[in-house]
Protein backbone atom coordinates (compact mmCIF):
# COMPACT_ATOMS: atom_id res chain seq x y z
CA UNK A 1 0.00 0.00 0.00
CA UNK A 2 0.96 3.62 -0.60
CA UNK A 3 0.64 6.02 1.87
CA UNK A 4 0.79 9.77 1.74
CA UNK A 5 1.29 12.24 4.33
CA UNK A 6 -0.60 16.04 3.01
CA UNK A 7 1.59 18.18 4.64
CA UNK A 8 5.10 19.94 4.34
CA UNK A 9 5.84 19.69 8.14
CA UNK A 10 8.94 17.81 9.50
CA UNK A 11 7.57 17.55 12.94
CA UNK A 12 4.68 15.58 11.45
CA UNK A 13 7.06 13.88 8.74
CA UNK A 14 9.32 12.83 11.16
CA UNK A 15 6.48 11.37 13.74
CA UNK A 16 4.83 9.58 11.03
CA UNK A 17 8.10 7.76 10.65
CA UNK A 18 7.67 5.96 13.81
CA UNK A 19 4.40 4.26 12.60
CA UNK A 20 4.95 4.22 8.60
CA UNK A 21 8.00 3.49 6.98
CA UNK A 22 7.75 4.29 3.53
CA UNK A 23 5.98 7.32 2.56
CA UNK A 24 5.09 10.17 0.37
CA UNK A 25 4.75 13.66 0.66
CA UNK A 26 2.25 15.77 -0.83
CA UNK A 27 1.96 19.53 0.34
CA UNK A 28 -1.80 20.61 0.17
CA UNK A 29 -2.91 23.62 -1.14
CA UNK A 30 -5.82 23.84 0.56
CA UNK A 31 -6.93 27.67 1.78
CA UNK A 32 -7.57 27.50 5.27
CA UNK A 33 -9.08 30.73 5.53
CA UNK A 34 -12.10 29.07 3.27
CA UNK A 35 -13.04 27.10 6.92
CA UNK A 36 -14.66 29.32 9.37
CA UNK A 37 -15.11 28.87 13.01
CA UNK A 38 -18.75 28.45 14.46
CA UNK A 39 -17.55 28.10 17.93
CA UNK A 40 -16.54 23.72 17.94
CA UNK A 41 -12.95 23.59 18.08
CA UNK A 42 -12.92 20.14 17.22
CA UNK A 43 -15.49 20.58 14.19
CA UNK A 44 -12.82 23.12 12.76
CA UNK A 45 -9.96 21.42 13.61
CA UNK A 46 -11.11 18.41 11.46
CA UNK A 47 -12.63 20.33 8.74
CA UNK A 48 -9.36 22.31 8.35
CA UNK A 49 -7.48 18.66 7.96
CA UNK A 50 -10.35 17.33 5.62
CA UNK A 51 -9.76 20.35 3.17
CA UNK A 52 -6.03 19.21 3.24
CA UNK A 53 -6.42 15.35 2.72
CA UNK A 54 -9.29 16.23 0.05
CA UNK A 55 -7.06 18.56 -1.86
CA UNK A 56 -4.69 15.96 -2.01
CA UNK A 57 -6.43 13.11 -2.69
CA UNK A 58 -7.86 15.30 -6.11
CA UNK A 59 -3.89 15.70 -7.39
CA UNK A 60 -3.23 11.89 -7.04
CA UNK A 61 -3.02 9.49 -9.95
CA UNK A 62 -3.35 6.15 -8.13
CA UNK A 63 -4.56 5.11 -5.03
CA UNK A 64 -3.04 5.21 -1.86
CA UNK A 65 -3.80 6.46 1.83
CA UNK A 66 -3.65 9.99 2.75
CA UNK A 67 -2.87 11.28 6.06
CA UNK A 68 -3.61 14.55 7.61
CA UNK A 69 -3.74 16.61 10.15
CA UNK A 70 -3.87 20.10 11.56
CA UNK A 71 -2.91 21.49 14.83
CA UNK A 72 -4.15 24.48 16.75
CA UNK A 73 -3.78 26.45 20.24
CA UNK A 74 -6.54 27.97 22.25
CA UNK A 75 -7.02 29.61 24.87
CA UNK A 76 -10.14 30.64 26.71
CA UNK A 77 -12.18 29.93 23.36
CA UNK A 78 -9.57 31.89 21.28
CA UNK A 79 -7.61 30.42 18.28
CA UNK A 80 -3.67 31.09 18.47
CA UNK A 81 -2.31 30.35 15.07
CA UNK A 82 1.06 30.35 13.61
CA UNK A 83 2.09 34.22 14.51
CA UNK A 84 2.38 36.53 11.79
CA UNK A 85 5.48 38.28 12.85
CA UNK A 86 7.73 38.36 15.89
CA UNK A 87 5.38 41.17 17.72
CA UNK A 88 2.46 38.69 17.27
CA UNK A 89 4.68 35.88 18.76
CA UNK A 90 5.33 38.19 21.46
CA UNK A 91 1.74 38.89 21.94
CA UNK A 92 0.98 34.80 21.73
CA UNK A 93 3.59 33.82 24.65
CA UNK A 94 2.19 36.51 26.82
CA UNK A 95 -1.59 35.74 26.71
CA UNK A 96 -0.35 31.96 26.93
CA UNK A 97 2.39 32.91 30.66
CA UNK A 98 1.10 31.20 33.53
CA UNK A 99 -2.05 29.67 31.65
CA UNK A 100 -3.75 26.31 30.79
CA UNK A 101 -4.77 26.52 27.58
CA UNK A 102 -5.32 23.43 24.96
CA UNK A 103 -4.15 21.81 22.09
CA UNK A 104 -6.11 20.64 19.72
CA UNK A 105 -5.34 18.35 16.09
CA UNK A 106 -7.46 16.75 13.59
CA UNK A 107 -6.64 13.82 11.94
CA UNK A 108 -8.09 12.89 8.85
CA UNK A 109 -7.38 9.08 7.09
CA UNK A 110 -8.17 8.49 3.71
CA UNK A 111 -8.42 5.38 1.87
CA UNK A 112 -8.37 5.47 -1.82
CA UNK A 113 -8.44 1.43 -2.00
CA UNK A 114 -12.09 0.71 -0.19
CA UNK A 115 -13.13 4.50 0.39
CA UNK A 116 -12.91 4.04 4.23
CA UNK A 117 -12.29 7.12 5.59
CA UNK A 118 -11.77 7.96 9.64
CA UNK A 119 -11.86 11.77 11.34
CA UNK A 120 -11.07 12.46 14.84
CA UNK A 121 -10.24 15.39 17.04
CA UNK A 122 -8.06 15.03 19.99
CA UNK A 123 -6.59 17.49 22.84
CA UNK A 124 -4.23 18.05 25.34
CA UNK A 125 -3.89 21.06 27.90
CA UNK A 126 -0.96 22.39 28.70
CA UNK A 127 -0.03 24.46 31.34
CA UNK A 128 2.46 27.35 31.05
CA UNK A 129 4.36 28.55 33.26
CA UNK A 130 5.12 32.08 33.91
CA UNK A 131 7.15 34.02 31.64
CA UNK A 132 9.41 37.18 31.51
CA UNK A 133 9.51 39.38 28.97
CA UNK A 134 13.09 38.56 28.15
CA UNK A 135 12.55 34.88 28.24
CA UNK A 136 10.12 35.70 25.67
CA UNK A 137 12.52 38.05 23.86
CA UNK A 138 15.24 35.53 23.83
CA UNK A 139 12.96 32.74 22.98
CA UNK A 140 11.39 34.82 19.95
CA UNK A 141 15.55 35.63 18.22
CA UNK A 142 15.63 31.59 18.15
CA UNK A 143 12.87 31.70 15.10
CA UNK A 144 11.30 28.38 16.67
CA UNK A 145 8.09 29.99 17.66
CA UNK A 146 7.24 31.88 14.20
CA UNK A 147 5.94 28.89 12.30
CA UNK A 148 4.25 26.96 15.39
CA UNK A 149 0.64 26.90 16.27
CA UNK A 150 0.55 29.28 19.78
CA UNK A 151 4.30 30.74 19.22
CA UNK A 152 5.59 27.40 20.54
CA UNK A 153 7.04 24.61 20.14
CA UNK A 154 6.88 22.01 22.79
CA UNK A 155 9.41 19.41 21.42
CA UNK A 156 12.52 22.36 21.23
CA UNK A 157 13.50 25.26 23.36
CA UNK A 158 9.80 26.27 24.32
CA UNK A 159 9.72 22.77 26.24
CA UNK A 160 11.43 24.60 29.14
CA UNK A 161 8.27 26.89 29.50
CA UNK A 162 5.88 24.11 30.00
CA UNK A 163 4.82 23.05 33.22
CA UNK A 164 2.58 20.28 33.10
CA UNK A 165 0.39 18.33 30.23
CA UNK A 166 -2.64 16.24 30.70
CA UNK A 167 -3.38 13.88 27.28
CA UNK A 168 -1.13 13.28 24.69
CA UNK A 169 2.41 14.93 24.31
CA UNK A 170 2.49 13.86 20.49
CA UNK A 171 -0.95 15.48 19.52
CA UNK A 172 1.19 18.88 20.95
CA UNK A 173 4.07 18.37 18.72
CA UNK A 174 1.87 17.76 16.02
CA UNK A 175 0.77 14.39 15.16
CA UNK A 176 -0.90 12.35 17.93
CA UNK A 177 0.86 8.96 17.21
CA UNK A 178 -1.49 6.37 19.50
CA UNK A 179 -4.81 8.36 18.00
CA UNK A 180 -3.71 7.82 14.22
CA UNK A 181 -2.36 4.26 14.94
CA UNK A 182 -5.83 3.28 15.54
CA UNK A 183 -7.28 5.26 12.67
CA UNK A 184 -4.70 3.52 10.40
CA UNK A 185 -6.01 0.23 11.98
CA UNK A 186 -9.57 1.18 11.30
CA UNK A 187 -9.55 2.19 7.41
CA UNK A 188 -7.90 -0.67 6.51
CA UNK A 189 -10.39 -2.97 7.65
Amino acid sequence: MKYVLASASERRQELLHRIIRDFEIKVSDFDEDTILFNGNVEEYVINLAKGKAISTREKLHDNAIIISGDTIVVLNGKILGKPKNEEDAYRMLRELSGKTHRVYSGIVVINMYNNKIEESAIYTEVKMGDLTDKEILEYIKTGEPLDKAGAYGIQGYGGIFVEEIKGCFYNVVGLPLNLLNKMLKRVKE
